[in-house]
């Protein structure tokens, strides 16, 4: 399961850039500092390797085994 705080981005694109499934994407909503932030497109396809969450410079994105993004 990806989790994302949408108020922590600011919207460098590095969890879209590695992300080797390519399931996610900047979105269209800005969060509390104006910035576009990502959003899955197929949760299915994500293999919680965490890759989002370790190149994420703010913190913003935490990655757990299991279930699916409520």
């Amino acid at each position: 399961m990806v989790q994302i705080n949408e108020n922590l981005c600011k919207n460098c694109g590095y969890c879209v850039k590695f992300c080797p499934k390519k399931i996610l994407e900047i979105g269209t909503v800005r969060n509390r500092r104006g910035q576009f932030y990502p959003v899955m497109t197929d949760e299915e396809k994500c293999i919680t390797c965490a890759i989002c969450a370790t190149m994420c410079p703010e913190g913003a994105i935490e990655v757990t085994e299991g279930g699916s993004k409520a």
